[in-house]
């Protein structure tokens, strides 16, 4: 057997830019399925590794190894889909949208509507669920009262961010934990030194811009149209419907296991289906592993009640199951640490560290169009460099979704930005001005590390200053 070689700068360079170029190409140039693109980035960091020495036995490990170290996480990922489902049926999140949407006024229209974004992102995870339901009835009413629909696109944007970026059963906050090597919970718990400061100065912000639009007439036809869907198809008792959230966030706080958390969760709010709003118990359970749209006569509306399920998170699965194995290969061999004595191994303060993050997510979203990649690339190149200046990996995982998760929907060519254009019928450039959250955020991250707040310690001690 040859000896091990480690990788040069240049083989590093070549090996990490083949793979986002080839990324990039595939996606927009060619149109070829982001999984197939991993396969082929796979084949290619595993021929650069044969050429250091490893034989296809050891590239495999490495895999292996990677892969091993993030099961706790996949588990998570397969329960995720059924906490979604179970919610949608006990009627939890039908309940939220029922009394949430009775809370708007003319004055207040903006605040509110970007708490109740918030509130129906975290419960449902998804900023694109929200933003193709709730987003398209804030952006009717906003219309009637005469207010820019720039600045309500903003606003909604600012909301459903907020949820996608917190909740624990979002894709992306629990593939950014994943990918950092954090717990979920340890991510979230540090996103809240930064992303609360920044919920609140844009809350602040709609506030004073609101007071403006104070004398306007509120239309709440498309309001009523959808609470008499929700009312008919579910019956809406907070006392009972809202039980699996409060368990949740009971259990959350608690800090007892996210498996132990989201499985109690997904039964209670399986019982209350069951016996509650009277659904049978084979299509309940069938909805665990494949929810189906319901009928209340409301597309968008139907849609979003049709979420969850198991499979519907086979897509970032399989695709964070192939990064991880690419990232296993990158790191075992040597790649990424070469790349980081080259380059990111200038970055001395811990400020600078987390700017260099951010803007890296940020990078990654513009040169590939896709919070995943970003992600989990930011996370493989940047591991190293947090885990020398002693930085929990929570640190790492907050500053990357900083980066990518929050500015994804701010760039045109992405599948958020494209998404929300769309839906929204408003153009990314025209409501990015007045997405104050999404850019605020990483100001704000940057801010308290120049300061040496929030940054936690790899030991969990005191914060590390700057």
């Amino acid at each position: 057997m040859s000896p091990l070689r480690t990788p040069s700068f240049l083989q590093s360079f070549i090996c990490f830019s083949v793979i986002v170029l080839a990324l990039a190409g595939g996606i927009f140039v060619l149109g070829i399925s982001l999984h197939a693109l991993m396969f082929l980035c796979l084949i290619w960091a595993g021929a650069n590794a044969y050429l250091l020495g490893y034989n296809y036995l050891q590239i495999r490990e490495l895999m292996t190894n990677s892969l091993a170290r993030a099961m706790p996480a996949i588990y998570i990922f397969i329960l995720i889909g059924m906490v979604i489902s179970s919610f949608m049926h006990s009627g939890t999140i039908a309940t939220l949208m029922y009394y949430g949407l009775s809370w708007l006024s003319p004055s207040l229209f903006l605040a509110v509507g970007m708490i109740l974004c918030a509130i129906m992102s975290v419960a449902t995870g998804t900023s694109w669920g929200t933003v193709g339901t709730l987003g398209v009835v804030l952006i009717g009413i906003g219309s009637t009262m005469n207010i820019p629909l720039p600045l309500v696109a903003g606003m909604i944007v600012c909301g459903a961010t907020f949820g996608d970026k917190m909740s624990p059963i979002s894709d992306t906050t629990n593939l950014a934990a994943m990918s950092a090597g954090s717990t979920l919970f340890r991510h979230i718990y540090s996103m809240l030194f930064t992303t609360l400061p920044t919920f609140i100065i844009t809350l602040v912000i709609f506030v004073v811009i609101g007071v403006s639009y104070k004398g306007q007439n509120l239309n709440l036809s498309e309001v009523a149209l959808i609470q008499d869907a929700l009312a008919n198809t579910y019956s809406l008792t907070p006392i009972v419907t809202l039980l699996p959230l409060i368990l949740l966030a009971t259990l959350s706080i608690k800090k007892v296991p996210a498996e132990v958390t989201m499985s109690f969760s997904i039964l209670l709010a399986v019982f209350i289906a069951i016996v509650y709003q009277g659904e049978s118990f084979i299509s309940v359970l069938n909805a665990l592993w494949e929810n189906k749209p319901e009928s209340t006569g409301i597309e968008n509306l139907d849609a979003l009640l049709g979420r969850g399920g198991i499979t519907s998170m086979s897509w970032t699965l399989l695709l964070a199951l192939m990064a991880i194995a690419l990232g296993g290969v990158l790191h075992g061999a040597g790649f990424l640490s070469s790349l980081l004595a080259g380059s990111i191994a200038r970055v001395k303060r811990t400020a600078s560290l987390v700017a260099t993050t951010i803007v890296s997510g940020l990078v990654g979203n513009v040169a590939m169009g896709e919070a995943y990649i970003s992600i989990i690339l930011s996370c493989q190149l940047f591991k190293p460099k947090y885990e020398q200046q002693q930085l929990d990996s929570a640190i790492l995982s907050r500053s990357v979704e900083e980066g990518s998760t929050m500015t994804t929907g701010l760039i045109p060519w992405t599948t958020a930005g494209a998404f929300y254009a769309a839906t929204l019928e408003v153009d990314v450039l025209s409501y990015a001005p007045y997405a104050f959250f999404n850019y605020l955020n990483g100001i704000v991250a940057v801010t308290m590390a120049a300061f040496g707040v929030g940054l936690l310690k790899k030991s969990y001690s005191k914060p590390v200053k700057d």
